[in-house]
């Protein structure tokens, strides 16, 4: 397990794909922070002529939610860093030599999944400090930052865990999905468009009212403790255990469709 660890840890520090994702996830979490604290903490009549009927939310509502905003708009981010460690080593065939050098694929996967989820912690870090530092000033400006309280660094620290598990299950969609193209292609399509109407169509279905909370996005939300959806009241979540259980479950799920399906395959 060391050399096949020591192996992972290389294949992604001589590459310049994941410091390149991880600028692009500050700039875009610190300008949706700076946005999305100046559009919170502001009365929403006096930019629309009144006409607005959107409740301001109190100031520690505004820093949960952008505080948290890593896991609401950017787990993207790890989900594709995550996928890219799989998908390739089939697109530039070094999956034939990595499996030649350790022919255990169990624990070739299992190597790929704790590099990942060390890498998912650095985005997480990465993505939360952006979205505290964009958001901040506006913050300061109002009701104050409030990263003293408890409960926000509780959400703090929760985002980084939430990131993390959003990496490891990109290694799992990459090993079940190898063709990097279509990961990638699924990835974009589901976390921007799919899940996002799913969560709102679904509200919309009696029968199905609440199936919206066990969606991956709304979990990883939930283990965070906040979102954009459910400090406006557009959506609820569950509460941070069962959220965490279900967004794990997603990562077992994928990561053990990978190992049986594609890495049980002949690969040459």
């Amino acid at each position: 397990m060391r050399n096949a660890l020591r192996s992972e840890v290389r294949k992604v520090l001589t590459t310049r794909m994941w410091w390149l994702l991880g600028i692009l996830l500050f700039g875009y979490l610190a300008f949706l922070g700076g946005v999305m604290a100046f559009s919170l903490t502001h009365d929403p009549a006096s930019m629309t002529g009144g006409l607005a009927t959107i409740t301001v939310l109190d100031g520690k509502t505004v820093a949960r939610t952008v505080y948290t905003l890593a896991v609401s708009l950017g787990y993207v981010f790890p989900l594709i860093i995550g996928a890219l460690s799989m998908t390739g080593e089939f697109r530039h065939e070094t999956i034939t030599p990595t499996l030649l050098a350790e022919p255990r694929r169990g624990l070739v996967l299992g190597a790929k999944l704790m590099v990942a989820s060390a890498l998912g912690i650095v985005y997480g870090v990465i993505g939360t400090a952006a979205a505290v530092l964009g958001g901040l000033p506006f913050l300061l400006a109002n009701d104050g930052a409030y990263l003293g309280d408890g409960g926000v660094q509780t959400d703090l620290v929760f985002s980084v865990l939430a990131m993390a598990i959003w990496c490891v299950i990109g290694v799992g969609l990459g090993t079940l999905l190898p063709n990097q193209i279509a990961s990638v292609v699924v990835i974009l399509a589901f976390t921007q468009f799919v899940e996002p109407i799913l969560r709102i169509g679904l509200v919309a279905i009696d029968p199905l009212v609440g199936a919206q909370k066990f969606l991956p996005g709304a979990a990883a939300e939930a283990l965070a403790g906040s979102s954009l959806y459910s400090s406006t009241g557009m959506l609820g979540l569950l509460d941070r255990g069962p959220g965490a259980l279900v967004l794990l479950a997603y990562a077992a799920a994928f990561a053990l469709l990978g190992r049986y399906v594609t890495l049980r395959r002949d690969i040459s």
